[in-house]
């Protein structure tokens, strides 16, 4: 029998996806070419992402790519400020899996 270390029960407690990321493009992608886009944690690896969407959803992810978007300057208003920067995961998943947000 395997002895898990603390790393390794840390990383089981971890929620590494954020929230999915719903727009036009991302839309097309997962209905034409079966690809599902995610906001995660910066910390979060491609197995540690390609893991928690096999258990969240029941499906097999083939290959994830990981995109980091830096923070944007913004103007509102008058006020200079930042867009916070983001980390999105492209995953995807194995012919005739789908993924219903809804």
């Amino acid at each position: 029998m395997k002895k898990t270390t603390a790393q390794e029960k840390v990383t089981e407690q971890m929620h590494f996806l954020k929230k999915a990321h719903v727009t036009e493009k991302s839309g097309v992608k997962s209905e034409k070419e079966n690809v599902y886009t995610f906001q995660v944690q910066k910390d979060a690896t491609k197995k540690n992402i390609a893991a928690e969407i096999a258990r969240i959803y029941k499906v097999t992810p083939i290959g994830v790519n990981i995109v980091n978007l830096p923070a944007k300057a913004v103007v509102r208003r008058g006020k200079r400020g930042k867009k916070q920067a983001v980390k999105k995961a492209l995953v995807f998943l194995k012919k005739g899996d789908k993924i219903a947000f809804m």
